[in-house]
């Protein structure tokens, strides 16, 4: 890398930044509340599941012939399969599966919005899981289900893990359960948000060709990053709903 590329990768850098907090502005008011690009686009992502998921069941079959009906129930075993694996029972994972499917899907639709042309520079397209406030919601999601279901599973008796092994390992218990969702919301709006950040520095440098590599990467990381949200999501609700800790 020359010296004037070396310089000027930081520069297309904070450029790329500046565009897409650009466009993370509020693009209009709806009730006295502001819309940005990251909510048209959510509001874009859950009328296209909620289509996709009409379509595959409109006309359900024992014995699927629809091609949609295939992949969506592939799609949703497979899910289930893996939440099985990771909460220990299929019975578990079967009662806490509307709500980890649900994360999965719309986590992965999130990312993948990222990879659309324009997406952050184009006014009403961004990636929603490219923003802080939206994995945070997703994480604060998780923590208060987390503990709700702890205590309608255990009742009072769930508190008793804050103190366990040691009662004055307290402090340290409650410090665990608020870095948890802490830690969900960061690791994926970090690896989102990068993403972006240097496929738009690619673009800026080398519009053609040098971006592809990133963003068929980015197709990966992508899945990835829904796929370790939603194990972690469901490792949490089975350790808190666990007979024994």
């Amino acid at each position: 890398m020359n010296r004037k590329m070396f310089f000027a990768t930081p520069v297309y850098a904070a450029e790329a930044a500046e565009k897409g907090a650009e466009h993370s502005r509020a693009l209009f008011s709806l009730f006295g509340l502001e819309v940005s690009s990251v909510v048209t686009t959510m509001w874009g992502l859950m009328l296209l599941i909620t289509l996709l998921a009409y379509f595959a069941t409109r006309r359900m079959e024992k014995v699927p012939e629809s091609r949609l009906q295939n992949f969506m129930e592939f799609a949703l075993e497979s899910i289930l399969g893996l939440l099985s694996q990771v909460m220990g029972k299929e019975k578990l994972a079967k009662r806490y599966f509307p709500l980890l499917a649900s994360f999965f899907i719309l986590i992965l639709a999130s990312n993948y919005s990222g990879l659309l042309p324009g997406a952050g520079h184009i006014p009403g397209l961004q990636a929603p899981t490219s923003t802080l406030s939206v994995t945070a919601g997703f994480a604060l999601i998780v923590f208060v289900s987390t503990h709700y279901y702890g205590i309608k599973t255990k009742g009072i008796k769930y508190f008793k893990h804050f103190i366990e092994p040691l009662p004055f390992l307290l402090p340290l218990n409650i410090i665990e359960e608020f870095v948890k969702p802490l830690s969900l919301s960061l690791r994926l709006y970090g690896n989102i948000f990068g993403e972006e950040m240097v496929v738009a520095s690619l673009f800026a440098l080398v519009p053609l060709f040098l971006p592809l590599p990133m963003m068929i990467l980015g197709v990966l990381f992508g899945l990835i990053q829904a796929f370790v949200f939603t194990m972690l999501a469901a490792l949490y609700i089975a350790t808190a709903t666990a007979e024994h800790h």
